[in-house]
């Protein structure tokens, strides 16, 4: 497999915590974001992934973009360990909490959006993030145990990590979500999660490698 990333993207870290879990090794091909205009609109990115974003997974001769549909396919055909509980109550409850943080703060706060926020973007980025955490601290205690939804690591935490990542660099005051907080520092402790941070990619800047 061949995984199109970029260090700090959190859709990628949602890509790179799975493939971790489930033991399956790669190559990566960064994608610097910033670099050059942005290196995922040249030509050749584009002609792979027309939506002309990363992650982007090459993987049994075809090509995936989108981090959840890439997770659910190697879900499908990698079952183990699950990222998906077999309850149907547990597991809509893990996808509820993945499509809040997908749908309803990811992209509010990603850096097309930014760009057009110009000084802005930091106020409308925290903004994004703690309303969208007010909600998720919500529902979070209703189905959290020692993760999202209960003991288990589901794709849920695949995405909660990357968000309070991503929260933490807009300088989110995360006082208001101990719930969030509490999971999140659980899940940080596991090994998938240490090898797949921001911090220990093959393209982090040298001044932000761990």
């Amino acid at each position: 497999p061949i995984l199109y990333s970029y260090f700090r993207s959190s859709c990628s870290w949602r890509v790179r915590i799975a493939l971790a879990l489930k033991g399956i090794s790669y190559d990566v091909v960064p994608v610097n974001l910033l670099k050059d205009g942005g290196q995922q609109f040249s030509a050749e990115f584009k002609a792979m992934n027309p939506m002309q974003q990363v992650p982007a997974l090459k993987i049994d001769g075809i090509t995936l973009s989108q981090s959840l549909a890439i997770i659910h396919y190697l879900e499908d055909t990698r079952p183990n360990p699950r990222l998906l509980p077999q309850d149907p109550k547990k597991k809509a409850q893990v996808r509820m909490i993945a499509d809040h943080i997908v749908s309803g703060i990811q992209p509010l706060q990603n850096l097309s959006v930014l760009k057009k926020m110009g000084e802005k973007k930091t106020e409308w980025a925290q903004n994004c993030i703690a309303s969208g955490f007010q909600a998720l601290e919500q529902s979070l205690k209703h189905t959290a145990g020692r993760y999202c939804v209960g003991d288990e690591v589901s794709m849920a935490d695949l995405c909660l990590v990357p968000q309070v990542f991503n929260a933490e660099r807009f300088q989110v005051d995360m006082g208001p979500y101990p719930t969030i907080t509490r999971i999140n520092k659980a899940l940080l402790e596991l090994e998938a999660f240490k090898v797949s941070h921001p911090s220990r990619q093959p393209d982090t800047p040298a001044e932000l490698r761990a």
